[in-house]
């Protein structure tokens, strides 16, 4: 069976690599946004991207999955090796396709590292665009620092500054 599912398994992982290195691109386009004057059109245009590129490697997922069930193995990396090795007892060319497979884990990785970083970029705007805006509104803060004997105290600025 693997002699008929190889090719597909190999284009399969073809596309999630090409797919992967767009992803990365647009995570790279997110963390410079991020870096210079975010717009919110420019990171909602980029967020959409990313949740295309999401999507479909989701759907790879699903399949890449589905293909390692004809061979009744799991959705896992020890089961990739394995499908690997079957491929290569069968005598099939596994170089490249394995190739692009740690390629594509490689770039999964650097994926999931940069989401995380920009997710914590967008997480600090966020709350340094609230916090100006509670100054503005002279909306108080919640008491979120405790004094040495373990009373809490408000932050300095969250009295009310001007009152319209």
């Amino acid at each position: 069976m693997i002699v008929k599912t190889y090719p597909i398994t190999e284009q399969l992982i073809s596309n999630a690599l090409k797919l992967a290195q767009q992803l990365h691109q647009e995570l790279n386009k997110e963390a410079e946004v991020l870096k210079n004057a975010p717009q919110a059109e420019q990171v909602n245009n980029i967020a959409a991207n990313k949740k295309q590129l999401v999507m479909q490697l989701e759907q790879f997922n699903s399949q890449i999955s589905q293909v390692l069930a004809t061979e009744s193995l799991p959705n896992s990396q020890e089961s990739i090796r394995e499908y690997f090795n079957r491929a290569k007892t069968a005598g099939l060319a596994i170089t490249e396709s394995s190739g692009n497979w740690s390629q594509l884990m490689d770039v999964c990785a650097k994926c999931r590292d940069l989401n995380e970083q920009n997710g914590a970029s967008v997480d600090l705007l966020y709350r340094h665009t609230k916090r100006s805006l509670d100054i503005l509104k002279g909306k108080p803060q919640f008491a979120n620092t405790y004094g040495s004997d373990g009373s809490t105290q408000s932050e300095h600025y969250s009295r009310t500054l001007i009152s319209v």
